[in-house]
């Protein structure tokens, strides 16, 4: 293997029937564990397993549900991946049971605010975690999202939510931030995030950033089948890694790896 590489890949395990991108591929949970098992070969740090689409209008999982989607292929793949297993979710049972089940990340796209109760879980179980900026909730998001200024706005959130992780216990080596593309925002919104990502990472913390196949690119290039729009998030990745940005969340993961690869060897050569 190449020497360590200065950022981390997040698979994407989606075990949802309704997903933007893949809805359905993985739903099974042997095809789940399976996908999984190859986003590692392929060089994922860490599989984030979601049962609960948080695509524009999505409609919500029952917790039951969403418990018995994740947690089997949580277990299965903390027990063979070799790779960091994350939990994407806003549910506290659904992060509990995933935590029991060898998860050690904890995804919440609602940055602790649906369960407030999860910072204080994260903290005990001495989990990772990621908080990310959305505006509203998944059902309505979308619906004419406005900002004074949206990297500002942004970053007074995630301060926030940082601050409240902080005092529930969360050690602050182990919080990710997000600024959220595509969560509430409109093109010039995600372009100006993009743009401006070193902003983000100046609050000290690890950036994450989830571009993956998402209808940003398809508005620009014209791409409706998401599966096409691979060349488009790499671009949007590498345009983030440059500016600082350190995991990214990918479906593609092969394809992400080797670009992030060679655009890190450049951006961080010898004297550059």
């Amino acid at each position: 293997m190449p020497a360590e590489l200065p950022f981390e890949i997040m698979g994407v395990v989606n075990v949802t029937p309704d997903s933007f991108s893949d809805g359905g591929e993985w739903f099974d949970r042997d095809e789940a564990v399976a996908h999984g098992l190859r986003l590692a070969a392929e060089g994922a740090a860490i599989l984030d397993v979601g049962g609960e689409s948080t695509r524009p209008r999505a409609l919500p999982v029952p917790e039951d549900e969403e418990l018995r989607r994740t947690e089997p292929v949580v277990r299965l793949l903390a027990q063979r991946g070799g790779a960091t297993v994350s939990i994407d979710t806003s549910k506290l049972a659904v992060a509990e049971a995933a935590l029991a089940a060898g998860a050690t990340y904890v995804n919440d796209v609602t940055a602790f605010r649906e369960a407030p109760d999860m910072a204080g879980l994260v903290a005990d179980r001495r989990a990772r975690c990621c908080l990310m900026h959305m505006l509203g909730d998944p059902r309505s998001m979308q619906e004419h999202p406005r900002y004074a200024d949206v990297v500002d706005d942004v970053k007074a959130f995630l301060t926030d939510r940082v601050e409240f992780a902080v005092r529930e216990g969360v050690k602050e080596e182990r919080i990710d931030v997000d600024p959220g593309i595509g969560f509430g925002k409109t093109l010039a919104h995600n372009l100006e995030l993009l743009a401006r990502t070193d902003e983000i990472v100046r609050l000290g913390f690890p950036v994450v950033i989830g571009v993956s196949r998402k209808s940003f690119i398809h508005k620009l290039a014209d791409v409706p089948d998401p599966h096409d729009r691979v060349p488009g998030t790499i671009a949007a990745n590498v345009i983030a890694l440059e500016r600082g940005a350190r995991v990214f969340r990918v479906h593609d993961v092969a394809q992400a790896r080797q670009a992030l690869a060679v655009a890190s060897a450049t951006f961080h050569r010898d004297g550059a």
